[in-house]
């Protein structure tokens, strides 16, 4: 079995009064949670910049993002999502747990409550 894990994610609208539950991938290597486009869109969050974003691969891409509510581990805060591909997993990016002060337990497989540092 390998590091990886999946949570449920729920993702919201902007106002936080809508969530559709996803399974995400829990990737620390991703700035982002990336969610498929149509489902943002069905919930109302629309682009509001591009970002540049490199891939596995090395190439660089700049795709859509948006500011949006989302909900993990029962704690809930507006998070940039970026709008991924329809057939492309979700992902919980690093920015969403570590903002809800989440880290990651790989031997468990799951996200567990840190301190956060003001240092």
């Amino acid at each position: 079995m390998g590091p990886f894990f999946s949570v449920t994610v729920g993702l919201g609208d902007p106002q936080g009064q809508r969530f559709e539950d996803v399974d995400a991938l829990v990737d620390t290597g991703a700035t982002l949670t990336t969610a498929p486009a149509s489902l943002l869109k069905r919930l109302g969050v629309t682009p509001t910049r591009k970002g540049t974003f490199r891939l596995a691969n090395g190439q660089q891409v700049e795709m859509d993002m948006a500011e949006t509510r989302v909900s993990v581990e029962g704690l809930e805060t507006t998070t940039w999502v970026r709008f991924g591909e329809e057939a492309a997993p979700a992902l919980l990016g690093a920015l969403t747990p570590e903002g809800l002060l989440l880290g990651v337990d790989p031997f468990n497989r799951r996200l567990i409550p840190v301190e956060g540092l003001l240092m």
